[in-house]
């Protein structure tokens, strides 16, 4: 059986090595490489424990314009990308594509969006995908055949299917934008559904199916609930829409091995030399 496609959030890679690793890890020019270093070395941790058929790198805009538009603090707080990623930021894509690996971008999607229309892409030609990020946004996209590989502090990798995000939440994945928009998600600058956290929207949505119907049943709930679900029913409906990730049309990737040596030479020339060193010998065994 061939192995799954592997859809990685190439943003999420990159900012979790830039602050995992010491940026004193620097390239012949003396521009720190530990986020290069660091996405590649996770990667290819992956890629022996799956063997993928192939290995997507995905960007996207910082914050979809539609996103923006339905709700303009979204993702407002963030603080601007650090000089010493932003040279790195611009090193990736040739630096993933020296690997064989395929790296998309779009400029008014997130690559969230791009995870999960490849996923759906892959599963709907009657394949598997494992979609690497650290964003429990994906959980959405979770089925039989999509399992989100999330990456955590200490924890290191945890693989969640259906099941498991029913274990987590209490809810299946189709109903997860509708408990981001009752929880809240602060990373994206969301504040949710005031006095409602994790447990009572899961409560909420095991009752009722979806926001819709819990807005429509919310005169039953206790009074802080239907408070909430009523003075702000426009609102939450907004927080599900820029929760919910949004398909756009994309062909499969073809099976694309992992070039070693080509990684071992793109990888050189950065100065990860015990990186080049591993790849070489990964070349010559192949």
């Amino acid at each position: 059986m061939a192995g799954p496609l592997l859809v990685a959030d190439a943003p999420h890679l990159l900012y979790r090595a830039f602050y995992a690793l010491p940026d004193s890890i620097t390239g012949p020019d003396k521009q720190p490489v530990n986020a290069l270093l660091g996405s590649v070395n996770v990667t290819l941790q992956v890629i022996e424990e799956h063997a993928p058929r192939a290995v997507v790198m995905c960007f996207g805009a910082e914050a979809a314009d539609y996103r923006t538009e339905a709700f303009p603090a979204y993702h407002a707080d963030r603080p601007p990308m650090p000089e010493g990623l932003e040279s790195q930021w611009a090193k990736a894509p040739a630096l993933y594509e020296a690997f064989g690996w395929t790296v998309l971008d779009h400029d008014g999607l997130e690559a969230d969006d791009l995870l999960h229309s490849l996923a759906l892409a892959e599963e709907r030609a009657g394949g598997r995908a494992l979609i690497f990020t650290g964003d429990r946004d994906l959980f959405q996209c979770a089925t039989e055949n999509v399992h989100i590989l999330l990456q955590q502090a200490r924890a290191g990798f945890t693989e969640m299917g259906p099941e498991e995000v029913r274990e987590r939440y209490g809810i299946g994945p189709e109903q997860v934008p509708d408990f981001i928009a009752l929880r809240g998600d602060p990373s994206d600058g969301l504040p949710g559904a005031k006095g409602i956290g994790a447990k009572t929207a899961a409560d909420i949505l095991q009752r009722k199916g979806d926001l819709e119907h819990a807005i429509l049943g919310a005169i039953r709930e206790k009074p802080s609930v239907r408070r909430a679900l009523i003075e702000q029913a426009d609102e939450l409906r907004a927080f599900r829409e820029i929760a919910t990730l949004v398909e756009v049309e994309l062909d499969t990737v073809p099976d694309t091995p992992t070039d070693w040596a080509g990684g071992a030479k793109a990888a050189a020339d950065l100065g990860m030399n015990r990186l080049a060193e591993r790849l070489r010998k990964l070349a010559e065994e192949a």
